[in-house]
């Protein structure tokens, strides 16, 4: 949040300062957002003040954001310089600040209740490439405290996935700025969610997306210069999830990659899609990953892991299915498994540990033939081991490792699912 109730526009745009901004917040992708706060139904006109208020902001720059931030902080008892504010706004943005982003404010409006003239209208605003939310909020007395439900009224999810660019946003440039940061955050915060990296995973720079061959090149020969520069530390419960090697300092993906980019080029890095640009470091397995199915990650990036488990992650039905359908005396692996679904090794073994629902899932083992060392059993007072199960089915197994003979492989997989 830069500020709240905001009124000095006389001050900086020469407009009386008759009413206030409720609340002047900045995202991650680096836009700005309107927030107007209603007691009780909105007025029938309260998107007209709303589209105001952002046109009045869609001239701020950072020096305005600023000043803006530490006059609000300031009120609330925190003196900070106004250098400070300037870089707490730019490490707040998910890659490099943009003025043109700065200029198409996202609108929210909250409300308990609002007219049909004013859902119709921000309806209307929205095909023309304004971007408002309606949320509706309720409250409720617990226990002597106050609980707030939220609910998004405008855009549907439905919506917002075909609305969001280009149609919301109408130049093409600021459109692609906007889905690379939005797809980026996305597929971290699907990592963070499903805790599919455990904290201090090995990552290691590759850059991909949004340079030419021969920066490429130039990347990797500065790297050359020092092995630090393309390895980082992965970790889930910070807002910057990396933490570089070559000077410790926490990065998000995007940010990392835009850093980088400028060092080497002495340029400003546009565009480009951070989580594409580092790889899962198989080379250091961590203490809970199984070796093998930690060894399948080689050459993914955090945007194809993040898409691998989003895609397979909303429904698990297939995977319980196939699971099912497992016949006694029969072993299969998680990648097997993985290739059958369309999904990949490490989220379908984070899914079997995490699910209750899994049947057969001792069935599922590492590519050695060797049972997981993070399977756990979802009932906690057995003491046998899915290796003491099969055998009793009649697979046997030799130092640990069951019999290849009993072992169902993809083909086999995808019959089953067919049947």
């Amino acid at each position: 949040m830069i500020t709240s109730e905001f009124d000095r526009w006389a001050d900086m745009d020469g407009v009386p300062a008759r009413d206030r901004l409720d609340i002047l917040g900045l995202d991650a992708t680096g836009r700005l957002v309107v927030v107007e706060l209603k007691r009780g139904t909105a007025d029938r006109d309260v998107h007209l003040q709303a589209i105001t208020y952002a046109a009045l902001v869609s001239r701020f720059d950072l020096d305005t954001l600023a000043q803006a931030h530490r006059d609000f902080l300031k009120g609330r008892g925190e003196s900070l310089e106004l250098e400070t504010c300037r870089q707490r706004l730019l490490e707040h943005v998910d890659g490099d600040w943009s003025q043109e982003l700065l200029q198409r404010p996202r609108q929210v409006i909250i409300a308990a209740d609002f007219p049909k003239q004013v859902t119709h209208t921000v309806v209307w605003l929205s095909e023309m490439n304004l971007d408002i939310d309606l949320v509706q909020v309720g409250l409720w007395k617990v226990q002597d405290q106050l609980v707030a439900g939220f609910t998004k009224l405008y855009p549907t999810p439905e919506v917002e996935e075909f609305t969001l660019a280009p149609a919301r946003i109408e130049t093409k440039a600021a459109a692609q700025k906007l889905e690379e940061r939005s797809r980026a955050r996305k597929a971290v915060h699907v990592l963070v969610e499903a805790g599919l990296l455990p904290d201090g995973t090995q990552m290691r720079l590759v850059p991909r997306h949004g340079v030419t061959e021969s920066i490429r090149e130039a990347i990797h020969a500065w790297v050359g210069g020092d092995s630090s520069r393309g390895a980082a530390t992965w970790n889930n419960g910070t807002a910057n999830q990396l933490t570089w090697e070559a000077d410790g300092r926490p990065y998000s993906p995007t940010g990392l990659a835009n850093h980088i980019f400028t060092s080497v080029t002495d340029r400003k890095a546009d565009g480009i899609q951070g989580t594409t640009w580092w790889d899962v470091d198989t080379s250091h397995v961590p203490d809970t990953a199984d070796p093998d199915d930690w060894a399948a990650l080689a050459g993914v990036s955090l945007a194809r892991l993040g898409k691998q488990l989003s895609g397979s992650g909303k429904d698990w039905t297939t995977l319980h299915t196939l699971l099912a359908s497992l016949p006694s005396g029969r072993w299969t692996t998680y990648g097997d498994v993985a290739t059958a679904i369309g999904s990949a090794a490490r989220p379908v073994g984070t899914h079997l540990s995490t699910c209750g629902e899994c049947p057969n899932a001792w069935r599922v083992l590492n590519t050695a033939g060797q049972v997981s060392d993070g399977f756990k059993w979802t009932d906690p007072t057995r003491t046998d081991s899915p290796a003491d199960v099969l055998a009793a089915e009649g697979v046997s197994f030799d130092t640990g490792t069951a019999d290849p003979s009993a072992r169902l492989p993809v083909d086999a997989l995808k019959t089953l699912l067919d049947g």
